[in-house]
């Protein structure tokens, strides 16, 4: 078996050095409890994961295994997506949302094994401006508290301070108009988030969407109009109780090929990761994109 470990030694850490060296000792403790020959990469820089995937697959690597959070495991998974190569996850994020989607253990050890033995599941992936992503894309509330987090640096990241960014946002968010076009059917709506989900998950309970399946072949979108946003904080416990489409003002619709029009550039999200898009954006599912080991 020939594979190629890479680790985001800062995912989940808050950038404490002591946490990512222990990372590293641990995945070498694996790879020789398991004798076994593998390539281990840290990362040094946003987009080095990619590129170290890339060079791996190129010389003929089949199992890569991305040890980090959802950005380190979107940007692996775009490059061994149609590949002849699988995907391993070991999820040390602040949501890890395609790895709880997945079933995937939350402990390095265990996570490590699923990643060497676990059964193969083919995903769907979905595809904004040229970019993949394999749990959910969203635009409104959703995307600024991505590009805030992200603005925060290393600096108290983890699921609280999600938390935290998402109530300060829904008192100072200016919800827009948009026109969303899904397989045909069409919504005009001020909207507070429109969320393309693959999967159902953010990441730690929060579900968006309870229906989505990750190899349906279509995205559940989830279009929340806007309100007030006390009324709107107060709705947030719907989404870990699975309960979001039974929201007033929550429409989700199923569709492969989706367009979002709006008034200006829009920011949007993928798997967490935060981009700035045109005002008219598509999005379209392609099928059976990713092999990913998953708990047999």
């Amino acid at each position: 078996m020939s594979v190629a470990v890479i680790i985001n030694p800062i995912s989940g850490t808050g950038g404490r050095l002591e946490v990512a060296r222990r990372r590293a000792e641990l995945a070498s403790a694996l790879i020789d409890a398991r004798g076994i020959t593998a390539e281990v990469y840290l990362t040094e820089r946003p987009g080095h994961a990619r590129e170290l995937a890339a060079a791996a697959v190129a010389r003929g690597v089949k199992t890569v295994i991305a040890w980090g959070g959802d950005g380190t495991v979107s940007d692996i998974a775009s490059v061994v997506a149609f590949r002849d190569c699988v995907l391993g996850i070991i999820p040390v994020g602040s949501g890890n949302g395609l790895a709880r989607e997945l079933g995937i253990p939350l402990r390095p050890e265990a996570a490590f094994g699923v990643a060497l033995d676990g059964a193969e599941r083919v995903i769907d992936c979905g595809e904004i401006d040229g970019r993949l992503f394999f749990n959910i894309a969203g635009f409104g509330l959703d995307a600024r508290v991505s590009h805030q987090f992200a603005a925060g640096g290393l600096v108290r990241r983890g699921f609280r301070r999600y938390m935290e960014i998402t109530a300060r946002e829904l008192f100072s968010f200016e919800p827009d108009d948009h026109t969303i076009v899904a397989d045909g059917i069409t919504v005009r709506q001020k909207t507070i988030v429109i969320a393309i989900a693959n999967g159902r998950q953010y990441g730690n309970g929060a579900v968006i969407a309870p229906g989505a399946r990750l190899d349906d072949g279509q995205f559940d979108v989830v279009v929340i109009a806007a309100r007030h946003p006390i009324v709107g904080l107060l709705q947030v416990p719907m989404i870990f109780a699975r309960q979001i489409a039974r929201v007033p003002g929550v429409t989700i619709l199923k569709a492969s090929q989706v367009e979002i029009t709006s008034a200006r550039t829009v920011l949007y999200h993928l798997d967490g990761e935060p981009y700035v898009g045109a005002a008219s954006v598509k999005i379209c599912v392609r099928p059976r994109a990713l092999r990913v080991r998953v708990p047999a």
